[in-house]
């Protein structure tokens, strides 16, 4: 029998959040589709009173640190994310990619699962920031960090707008 790990959502964490797409395909190659992934973390941000610490969309995953107002609130707020960025994702890609023509039309876009790693230290933070950020440069998709568009770290290194208001948690 496997065990499934505990997720703790009972007090106000900041949340290391990874998900993935479907059977590891690379959805998130197109510019357009993480532009997708950002406007549905925008509004969910909003509507569930969040702060994005940190992000970094890779072509076939996301890691995000996220720090929820309401305390039982990831799970939601995952779920909004994660339905909101698949739907408008899969009618970008079904008018434009050819790539995504070849998946069957009823596959999702992402896998069920998310993992998450709830953090309560600055320390922790930065560190999950600096493994996030340099994600792009190991898989050879920059030479710094940043270059990578689809990430916070222009906002940490130059103040710059990352397209996602980026804030720190009230631990």
């Amino acid at each position: 029998m496997m065990n499934k790990k505990t997720q703790y959502d009972d007090r106000r964490y900041v949340h290391f959040i990874t998900f993935s797409c479907h059977r590891n395909r690379t959805y998130l190659d197109h510019d357009g589709a993480k532009q997708r992934v950002l406007g549905a973390l925008n509004h969910e941000l909003m509507r569930h009173e969040a702060v994005c610490v940190g992000f970094v969309i890779m072509p076939d995953h996301v890691h995000a640190l996220i720090w929820i107002h309401r305390i039982g609130g990831l799970s939601d707020f995952i779920r909004d994310w994660k339905r909101s960025s698949s739907r408008s994702i899969k009618l970008f890609l079904t008018d434009s990619s050819q790539y995504a023509k070849t998946f069957p039309r009823e596959d999702p876009l992402w896998k069920k699962r998310y993992y998450t790693f709830e953090i309560e230290t600055e320390e922790k933070i930065e560190e999950k920031l600096t493994y996030m950020h340099m994600n792009p440069v190991k898989k050879g998709l920059a030479e710094n960090i940043a270059d990578w568009h689809w990430s916070s770290a222009r906002h940490y290194v130059s103040g710059k707008s990352v397209g996602v208001p980026i804030g720190w948690p009230r631990m």
